[in-house]
């Protein structure tokens, strides 16, 4: 039981480690909301796109994660938009909280054969802070240390930036988070100065011919931090079905594995949405399958958002891949 609870403060540290200035991504880009991966996807489609997320992972152990956010991006001219993310993390006695702007401009690369070039940056500002009052007394620690005193807390500012790429119904995006390094105290080299990590997210809607009112989505996103090369990839699948409104349901499921662990599932879970009159909701659960599956009940994420101000685009270059951006 001893190695269990050190192995799972471990694994909390481990991850508060590498959350700041990084949203935690499970599967709320499945989520019909593209933007929560790259700026580039600010202003696709036809509405003002909102979209509020709430993600609780390993529930049943204790100060385990809890994560917040909300997502809004429109289309501002024919071919731009922006985008504003804001964002509250919870990671045992770690709390995180900021806000990204985000700018897209989108071009036709070659409009008969459909292809179309976005580029994207992001201005974020993060305040990251060590919640010292909820520190509690234990058997081997009777007495809190009189010098942990005042707000232990710092804020952050830095960038990000991104490319997508769209031809027909295939979709490429490449983005590069938190360009800026971070200033450290150098005599005591405990922590990373590179925040940045990579992600490449790709694939393709495929349309029944006989059935226009289905959609089958493969997809892959891919995630590496820069500081100590650890990457992660998830495989997912999605099904969508419209009815004559533009009103659809999906489900589907991903399947994350590290990238030196192919064969051993990190998280694994089916996920389900739908709308209807603009208003959208969805369910993700994501299965731990690792050693502390046997602690916990897995990921939950819920998502409800709504489609709002419709107004189409005269540039098609604005255009979706899927018939989820125009209802």
């Amino acid at each position: 039981m001893k190695k269990i609870s050190l192995y799972i403060l471990f694994l909390v540290f481990a991850q508060s480690y590498g959350q700041e200035l990084n949203l935690p991504v499970f599967t709320q880009y499945l989520a019909d909301n593209d933007f929560v991966i790259s700026p580039t996807y600010a202003g696709i489609g036809d509405n003002l796109k909102i979209r509020a997320n709430g993600l609780t992972q390993w529930v049943g152990i204790k100060d385990a994660p809890d994560n917040q956010s909300l997502y809004v991006d429109f289309r501002m001219s024919n071919r731009s938009g922006i985008g504003v993310t804001a964002y509250n993390d919870k990671n045992g006695n770690t709390y995180q909280k900021g806000v990204k702007f985000s700018f897209a401009h989108h071009i036709t690369l070659d409009y008969k054969s459909k292809q179309f070039l976005s580029f994207g940056l992001s201005y974020n500002i993060n305040s990251f802070r060590i919640g010292i009052e909820d520190f509690n007394t234990t058997y081997d620690t009777p007495i809190i240390d009189p010098y942990i005193t005042d707000d232990k807390s710092q804020s952050n500012n830095n960038f990000d930036a991104g490319l997508l790429y769209r031809w027909k119904a295939f979709y490429l995006s490449f983005n590069a988070n938190n360009i800026l390094g971070k200033d450290i105290d150098s005599y005591t080299a405990i922590e990373p100065s590179q925040l940045l990590n990579y992600q490449i997210y790709t694939g393709v809607v495929i349309k029944n011919k006989n059935k226009k009112d289905v959609e089958f989505e493969p997809s892959v996103f891919y995630q590496m931090f820069a500081s100590d090369q650890r990457s992660s990839t998830d495989v997912n699948f999605k099904y969508r079905k419209f009815n004559r409104r533009g009103d659809y349901y999906f489900v589907g499921g991903s399947y994350r594995f590290l990238n030196d662990q192919f064969m051993k599932p990190l998280n694994l879970g089916p996920m389900a949405g739908i709308t209807f009159n603009k208003f959208f909701f969805a369910y993700s659960y994501q299965i731990t399958m690792n050693d502390l599956s046997g602690y916990n009940s897995g990921t939950h994420m819920v998502t409800i958002g709504l489609d709002l101000l419709q107004s189409a685009s005269n540039c098609a270059c604005t255009k979706g891949t899927s018939q989820s951006y125009y209802r």
